[in-house]
């Protein structure tokens, strides 16, 4: 028995895009209305989101049992950290802040068995191999391993090529708002030069080969990646989703109460 399959790898191999959505609850309660709401995948964020080891395994749980596709995000790149989120059962990873070639390649290392790369062998213990139960996870798992990285600031870009250079790289994820904020323009990723750097970056991408990813709540914008060939785009994230909406219905109950106090306050007068 192999390793599991994953779907999401092979859509991007065969350039089918995929629309996603961004956690950052750090709650399996929440991924788990998430991944019934239809998205090819979801993102369970441990950079910017309050998630810990246990949260994201929870979080991978609820979600392999949906048709979405986990993507867990570590905090940095580090060898321990990737190590541990395979053996939770991560099957494609989104690493930040990745700047040259050389970083890229120890990635590589990091999500391959040996002797080809560093990861260390303990699926034993692990969720990833069903506790023992695939016997032939350790020859298999690596090619099913979908390794995305994030370009997000100039030195990025600037080795751009040499990053999509490294086999064993399946994409590469602009970051618009650290791009944003490295080119001077912090707060504004629409601002016209970041777009103009992300375009020319999503042709490069894909012109190599890769999958081209990115996260962008302007449908506008996110049809433009996808007329350039984007293959993994995140249009939402759940905080915003959430936050947006109640502060919508707090703001329509406050109308309805100060619409209460009115009437109120006049047949009053109308008393007297």
């Amino acid at each position: 028995m192999p390793a599991p399959h994953n779907s999401f790898k092979k859509s991007l191999n065969s350039g089918h895009p995929q629309m996603g959505c961004w956690l950052g609850m750090a709650d399996a309660y929440a991924a788990e209305i998430g991944a019934a709401a239809g998205f090819d995948w979801l993102l369970i964020d441990g950079e910017h989101a309050p998630n810990d080891l246990r949260s994201i395994i929870a979080q991978l749980q609820v979600i392999s049992a949906s048709k979405s596709h986990a993507v867990v995000r570590p905090v940095v790149g580090e060898t321990w950290m990737i190590k541990q989120l395979l053996d939770a059962g991560a099957q494609t990873l989104l690493v930040p802040m990745v700047e040259s070639a050389a970083q890229a390649r120890e990635l590589v290392r990091a999500v391959t068995y040996p002797p080809v790369g560093v990861r260390g062998v303990g699926s034993a213990l692990a969720r990833a191999s069903n506790f023992s139960g695939i016997p032939d996870y350790l020859q298999t798992a690596d090619r099913e391993i979908c390794l995305l990285v994030q370009v997000e600031n100039r030195r990025g870009l600037d080795a751009l090529d040499e990053i999509l250079a490294v086999d064993g790289i399946d994409g590469v994820f602009i970051g618009p708002a650290d791009l944003a904020a490295d080119m001077g323009h912090i707060g504004q990723p629409m601002h016209p030069e970041v777009v103009a750097a992300i375009e020319a970056a999503m042709i490069r991408i894909k012109a190599a080969g890769k999958a081209p990813g990115i996260l962008t709540t302007n449908l506008d914008f996110a049809k433009t990646c996808l007329d350039f060939g984007a293959l993994f785009v995140a249009t939402a994230i759940d905080v915003t989703v959430l936050a947006n909406a109640l502060r919508k219905s707090a703001a329509e109950s406050n109308e309805l109460k100060n619409g209460a106090e009115s009437k109120d306050s006049t047949m009053t007068e109308e008393v007297k």
